[in-house]
């Protein structure tokens, strides 16, 4: 069982800035593309942003680009996502997933992940 934990998450007024962090297993880390959904009440989970195993590539949805950024220590084993101009729309609960394999791209797609973590939360006052 392969269990990724986030942290990072709390309470930030808009415009502020969270960084969140997402620890996984070194073997698992090493050889998986990275992504970040997240799920706001009721609704469902929806991508924020991916990166490729080298973490030379990355990609985000309309709705975070140029406020989110994805990055990846694969000395540490660490995934992040720093975010910044926090918006009320952004509370949500946020959740790395992990996809291992050979290729070299990043995933779009929930059902493109094979490992989750828990999620944490993320709430932005107006």
């Amino acid at each position: 069982q392969v269990q990724l934990v986030e942290s990072g998450g709390g309470l930030v007024q808009a415009g502020g800035s969270l960084r969140l962090s997402c620890a996984a297993p070194g073997r698992t880390f090493a050889t998986s593309a990275m992504g970040w959904f997240r799920q706001a009440p009721g609704k469902e989970h929806v991508f924020v942003g991916a990166i490729t195993r080298s973490g030379r590539w990355t990609t985000y949805a309309d709705s975070v680009k140029g406020r989110f950024t994805i990055s990846r220590d694969n000395v540490e084993n660490m995934l992040y996502l720093q975010m910044n101009s926090l918006k009320p729309e952004d509370t949500a609960v946020y959740y790395c997933a992990a996809e291992p394999g050979d290729s070299a791209s990043y995933y779009l797609r929930r059902t493109e992940y094979r490992y989750w973590g828990r999620g944490t939360q993320v709430t932005v006052s107006s």
